[in-house]
């Protein structure tokens, strides 16, 4: 089938504050490789074929004139999630997030020419922990205090961090800006092959230690790394679409399918579990949260299917094949 994104009719003028992770590398490589000038704003500047700028994601400075007339920015700061929520670490986690969104603002009033369209980043997360249908954004429920289990609701731990994001979508849309498109990308797990979350979950599938993590009834939103980058460039196009917008594939599945399936992916047949009990000790030496594994994300992307959007991995196991060839092939 034809890739349904609308093709970009010109080259565009990209800036990437904040795009030196996983997924700001792999978007400025997918927008450099078709022809766009791509800027990456960075607190180290590093040898790559697009530009990099410094930024320090707190204060106004000479990188605010790469925004000025550029098409699209596309906001990606933040702090990894992926760790204890400590005080200090949540202070982090705000200010990593809600300081720059603020920041842009600033860069954005002082321009002649502001881009055209804003993308800023966003988690799917946002949504409660959800067994019983899918999360869209037109009748999903935000999370806070819900009952995951018949004795118990949602810890405060995970209802801090839909906290988080509901504030930082507040500072996203808060100021007019009548000159520039908006939309909040809920992203769920982003997989590309040998980098991220997908190499923590194969090397323990590959080591047999890829079972069922928790009840394995807790639903698994993911989205592929090359719609994740196609959906981006549709939104692009697609001007008629702001807001909020799911970034997930059309078919989340339960813990449980989804180790099994990354295990025949690897041919390993087998892996011991990981009970929820069991699973807290691990991560709190791993100084990270179990609700990164144990909130169930049943997220769907209702507004991308809704716009005619076309996912080239809509299912896991035909992703999860690929991303574990490509790894092999990038291994030799």
């Amino acid at each position: 089938m034809s890739d349904s994104a609308t093709p970009l009719t010109r080259p565009l003028r990209i800036v990437l504050p904040g795009g030196s992770g996983q997924v700001g590398s792999m978007l400025a490589r997918y927008f450099h490789e078709r022809g766009h000038q791509v800027t990456v704003l960075t607190r180290g500047p590093y040898t790559a074929p697009w530009l990099t700028v410094h930024w320090d994601g707190k204060t106004l400075g000479p990188w605010v004139e790469t925004l000025d007339g550029a098409d699209v920015c596309i906001h990606l700061s933040g702090r990894s999630i992926d760790c204890r929520l400590t005080r200090r670490n949540r202070r982090e986690l705000y200010d990593s997030r809600i300081g720059p969104t603020r920041l842009l603002h600033r860069a954005f009033a002082t321009l002649n020419s502001p881009p055209r369209l804003w993308m800023n980043a966003s988690a799917a997360t946002i949504y409660r922990h959800a067994l019983d249908r899918g999360m869209d954004e037109a009748s999903g429920e935000y999370g806070g205090g819900e009952p995951i289990s018949r004795w118990r609701r949602a810890p405060k731990k995970w209802d801090w961090i839909v906290d988080l994001v509901k504030c930082w979508e507040a500072e996203f849309f808060a100021p007019p800006m009548p000159r520039t498109r908006r939309i909040a990308l809920r992203t769920s797990l982003v997989f590309s092959p040998g980098v991220g979350v997908f190499a923590v979950l194969s090397r323990l599938a590959r080591a047999g230690l890829g079972g069922t993590q928790g009840n394995g009834r807790q639903f698994v939103s993911w989205i592929h790394e090359r719609d994740y980058a196609r959906a981006l460039e549709f939104l692009i196009a697609h001007e008629e679409i702001a807001g909020p917008v799911n970034l997930a594939a059309p078919e989340p599945l339960p813990n449980r399918e989804f180790m099994r399936v990354l295990r025949e992916a690897w041919d390993r047949p087998n892996g011991l579990p990981a009970p929820a009990l069991l699973l807290a000790l691990g991560m709190f030496f791993t100084r990270t949260e179990t609700e990164l594994v144990l909130k169930s994300r049943r997220v769907v992307p209702g507004r991308l299917l809704d716009a005619g959007f076309y996912f080239e991995f809509p299912a896991w196991p035909e992703a999860a094949a690929d991303l574990v060839r490509q790894w092999r092939k990038n291994s030799f």
